[in-house]
């Protein structure tokens, strides 16, 4: 079966810097679009940062100019580089990925478990 694993996240004081990863396994064709999400305790999950196949990124303006997103397709991995962190960065960070298993024609859609990442002031 298909899995995506995060993994990377902690606890760092603000202003300092985390990388996450998100790898995906099993049964895989191809990936398309790859995508960070986090959620924060009482609200609503939210789009941090996207990457298609052809490397096109697109940020949420909170984030941007502090995060990078990037993939590595012979990994079937992708990253998030998150600098000069702050307390509202804090939540769980969960990796998402539109994929087309081996056996079918369709991409569907998958989630990491999660991993968290709590900013300290």
């Amino acid at each position: 079966q298909v899995q995506l694993v995060e993994s990377g996240g902690g606890l760092v004081q603000a202003g300092g810097s985390l990388r996450l990863s998100c790898t995906a396994s099993g049964s895989i064709f191809s990936i398309n679009v790859m995508r960070w999400y986090r959620q924060a305790p009482g609200k609503q999950r939210e789009l941090v940062a996207t990457i298609t196949s052809g490397g096109s990124t697109n940020y949420a303006d909170s984030v941007k100019g502090r995060f990078t997103i990037s993939r590595d397709n012979a990994k079937n991995t992708v990253y998030l580089q998150m600098n000069s962190l702050k307390p509202e960065d804090t939540a769980v960070y969960y990796c998402n990925a539109d994929l087309r298993p081996r056996v079918g024609d369709f991409f569907y859609n998958h989630w990491g478990q999660g991993t968290q990442v709590t900013v300290s002031s």
